[in-house]
C-alpha cells in the first residue's frame, strides 16, 4: 500500500512538501486529479499516479496545463472534489481557461497547486504567481512546513467549496522539495461520481452572463477577504516595537533570525498563510503597533506594497520597507544567512556574519566536485546533435537552430552548441517559421515528444498551412525525461499497469499537412546520417522523428543492464574529435595511457551504447557482442 494512503490518524510521517500536499488531498476526500509535470510540482502527480492505481482515485498526465485545468474542472463542476497541479509557467498555459474558470466557479472543491521556481534552479523565468490570484480575484494560500500544506489543502478544499470558486495553493521549489515531520488525520471517503446540473446562465459566459458573473466573483472575493480576516492561517506573533512581515517558506528564515539575533522581545511578525485576498484589518492593527516593518517576501514586492497602501488609506505614516538598496533583492531565493543579515541591518542589531565556506572545486576546507548540467551519458539526444552537426559541417552549412523545453534543451552547451532561441513549451515550432521567413538560412527546430504534445501541433500546422519552410527535429526519447519519465500520448515503452492507447507521432505529423516526413533511429549512425542528409539538401518544411528510448528509463522499465564494456585502443592519435564534437561524459582524456595524452572510456558512467564505436576506430567492445539468437 501506498504509503500516504495509510489510515492510521496521528501518525508522524517524514514527507516532502509535494506529498504533505498529496495527503492534504487525501483527507479531503479529493476524487479527481490532473497534472503536466514541471519541476517543482512534479512529485504531486507521481504520487497521484501511484495512488490511483490502488484506489478510487482517477489521475491523469494531462497534454498540457490548459487541457489539465480544463478536465479538472469539468470534473469540479460536477460536483466531484479536483486538483490541477503545475509549474509556475505552466499556469501561463493553463491562464485562458482559469481566468474565466473564476467567472463560472464550481460546485465541488477545486485546487489548484502553482509551484513557483525563484532562482530558476529548472525553469526558463521566475515569475511570482502571487499575481496570478489578483488577476483572477481568487482566494489563495501560501504554506509554510510541510504539515501546514497538509492543512492548508484541505482547508482550500473547504474555501472553494464554501465560495463556488477555485482556489489557489502557491508553493515554491524550497517548500515542495525539503522534508518536514506530517502528522496524518483521518481520510475523507472520496464522491468519485458527480452530476452536471445545467445553468447555462452561469456556465456559458457569454457577454450577457459574464457581466453578472463578474460581479458574483467580486462578491465571493469579499466574502473570502473576510475568511481571511479569521483565518488561523494569518496571525501576528511576538511583542516589541520591530515589525516584519512575511508569508511562505520566507517565514522559516525569519524565525530562525530573530532567535540568532537574540530580538526575541522586541520583535512582532505578521505571518500570512491566506495571502490573498489581504486581510487588511489585521495588517492594519499589525502596522499600528509597530514603529516600522520589514518585509520578507521571495521575488516581487507585493506583500510590500499591499501594505504601504493599508498604511497610507488608513492615515499610517510607518515606515514599511522590504526590497531595495541595502536591503533584499528582487532576484533569486532567499537563504537563512541573507535574511539575518537584512533584518540585523535594519533594525541596528549588532551582527557579524560568519565567514562563508568556500565551496569551489578544490578550494577551501571541503572540496565539492563540480557537476556542470549535460546529457545523460548515452543519451540518444546527443547521437541526434552529433549526426545533424557534422553533416552540416561537412555540407559547410550554417544553420540556426530554435529549441525547446526539455532534457535536449542541453544542446545549448559545448560541445554541441546546437541551441539559439528558446522562449517556452512549443515555440521552438513557431518561431523557425518566423526565423526562417525572415533570414533566408537553413533553420533545424528541435522539440521533444511529450513538448510536441504539449504546444507542438498548433504551430507544425501554422507552418504547413503558412508555407514556411525549415526542418523540424522531433526527439522522440519515449517518456517526459527531464521531469522523472512521466508517460505521455505517445509512450510505446511503457510503465506496468499502463492501459491507454499510444498515439502515433508520425500520423499527426502527417495528418498536420507535413508531406516529407523520416524516421531514424540516431543509434544507428550511418543509415540515420544517409537519411538526414536527404532532408538536409531538400526545401520545404520537413519533419524527421529522432527516435530512442530514453537508456535510464529503458533500464527502469525492462531491467536491461549493460551488456558490452567499451574501450579505447592504441589507434587513438588523440584527435580529441569524440571531446569536442560528441561530448560523452564517459569519454575523457587521460595522460596514463602510453605516457602521452590520450582519450579512455569511464566505464562507470559508460552504459555500453556503442555510438562512439561507430565513428571512432580506435575505439572497440572490450568483448565481442553476443551473436543474436533466432
Amino acid at each position: 500500500m501506498h504509503s500516504l494512503l495509510t489510515t492510521d490518524v496521528g501518525k508522524r510521517l517524514l514527507l516532502l512538501g509535494n506529498e504533505a500536499i498529496v495527503r492534504g488531498a487525501l483527507e479531503a476526500g479529493l476524487a479527481f486529479a490532473t497534472t503536466y509535470p514541471g519541476t517543482p510540482s512534479s512529485e504531486i502527480g507521481d504520487n497521484f499516479f501511484r495512488i490511483a492505481a490502488e484506489s478510487e482515485l482517477y489521475f491523469e498526465y494531462s497534454t498540457n496545463e490548459k487541457v489539465a485545468l480544463e478536465t479538472a474542472a469539468g470534473a469540479a463542476v460536477s460536483g466531484v472534489r479536483a486538483m490541477c497541479s503545475m509549474k509556475h509557467v505552466g499556469l501561463n498555459v493553463a491562464s485562458d481557461p482559469l481566468m474565466t474558470l473564476a467567472y463560472v466557479g464550481v460546485r465541488g472543491g477545486m485546487v489548484i497547486i502553482t509551484a513557483d521556481d525563484p532562482s530558476m534552479f529548472s525553469s526558463q523565468n521566475e515569475q511570482d504567481n502571487r499575481i496570478y490570484a489578483r488577476l483572477s480575484n481568487l482566494p489563495m494560500l501560501e504554506p509554510t512546513s510541510a504539515q501546514e500544506a497538509k492543512e492548508m489543502t484541505k482547508a482550500a478544499f473547504e474555501i472553494s467549496e464554501a465560495l463556488e470558486i477555485p482556489v489557489l495553493l502557491r508553493t515554491t521549489t524550497r517548500l515542495s522539495h525539503y522534508r518536514g515531520i506530517v502528522t496524518t488525520g483521518p481520510l475523507k471517503p472520496a464522491k468519485t461520481k458527480g452530476d452536471f446540473e445545467k445553468d447555462s446562465a452561469r456556465f456559458v459566459p457569454v457577454p450577457v452572463h459574464a457581466r453578472l458573473r463578474h460581479k458574483v466573483l467580486l462578491d465571493q472575493e469579499e466574502k473570502a477577504r473576510e475568511m481571511a480576516c479569521q483565518s488561523s492561517f494569518n496571525v501576528i506573533t511576538g511583542a516589541g516595537p520591530w515589525g516584519i512581515a512575511t508569508s511562505g517558506i520566507a517565514y522559516n528564515y525569519v524565525s530562525d533570525a530573530i532567535k540568532d539575533l537574540c530580538i526575541e522581545d522586541k520583535v512582532q511578525v505578521l505571518k500570512l498563510g491566506f495571502t490573498y485576498p489581504f486581510a487588511e484589518k489585521l495588517a492594519v492593527d499589525f502596522i499600528r503597533s509597530v514603529e516600522k516593518v520589514l518585509v520578507v517576501e521571495e521575488l516581487e514586492p507585493i506583500l510590500q506594497d499591499t501594505l504601504k497602501v493599508a498604511a497610507q488609506t488608513n492615515g499610517l505614516s510607518t515606515p514599511v520597507a522590504g526590497k531595495g538598496p541595502g536591503l533584499f533583492s528582487r532576484l533569486y531565493e532567499y537563504h537563512p544567512g541573507m535574511v539575518r543579515e537584512v533584518i540585523a541591518r535594519f533594525f541596528g542589531v549588532d551582527y557579524s556574519p560568519p565567514t562563508p565556506i568556500n565551496v569551489k572545486e578544490g578550494t577551501g576546507p571541503v572540496k565539492v566536485p563540480m557537476r556542470p548540467p549535460n546529457l545523460c551519458a548515452g543519451c540518444p539526444h546527443r547521437n541526434t546533435y552529433y549526426i545533424i552537426k557534422t553533416l552540416l559541417k561537412d555540407m559547410s552549412v550554417e544553420a540556426i537552430f530554435p529549441t525547446d523545453i526539455g532534457c535536449y534543451t542541453l544542446g545549448l552547451l559545448p560541445p554541441l552548441e546546437m541551441a539559439d532561441f528558446l522562449i517556452c513549451m512549443g515555440s521552438s515550432v513557431s518561431s523557425a517559421a518566423g526565423i526562417a521567413r525572415t533570414t533566408g538560412k537553413k533553420v533545424i527546430a528541435f522539440i521533444g515528444d511529450s513538448t510536441f504534445f504539449h504546444s507542438g501541433i498548433t504551430g507544425l500546422i501554422n507552418a504547413v498551412h503558412n508555407q514556411h519552410e525549415f526542418v523540424l527535429v522531433i526527439m522522440d526519447n519515449g517518456t517526459t525525461a527531464m521531469t522523472g519519465h512521466q508517460p505521455h500520448p505517445g509512450v510505446q515503452l511503457v510503465p506496468p499497469g499502463w492501459d491507454k492507447p499510444t498515439i502515433s507521432i508520425e500520423a499527426i505529423v502527417h495528418a498536420c499537412g507535413v508531406k516529407r516526413v523520416t524516421t531514424i533511429d540516431p543509434r544507428q549512425l550511418m543509415e540515420s546520417k544517409t537519411k538526414v542528409m536527404d532532408v538536409l539538401k531538400s526545401d520545404g518544411l520537413s519533419v524527421i522523428v529522432s527516435r530512442a528510448p530514453c537508456p535510464l528509463y529503458e533500464m527502469q522499465i525492462t531491467g536491461r543492464k549493460k551488456e558490452t564494456s567499451y574501450r579505447v585502443g592504441v589507434k587513438c592519435e588523440a584527435c580529441k574529435h569524440c571531446i569536442e564534437n560528441f561530448g560523452c561524459p564517459a569519454l575523457c582524456l587521460s595522460d596514463e595511457y602510453n605516457k602521452r595524452a590520450n582519450m579512455v572510456i569511464n566505464d562507470d558512467l559508460c552504459i555500453g551504447c556503442g555510438f562512439c564505436d561507430q565513428f571512432c576506430e580506435a575505439i572497440s567492445p572490450k568483448k565481442p557482442r553476443r551473436k543474436k539468437v533466432d
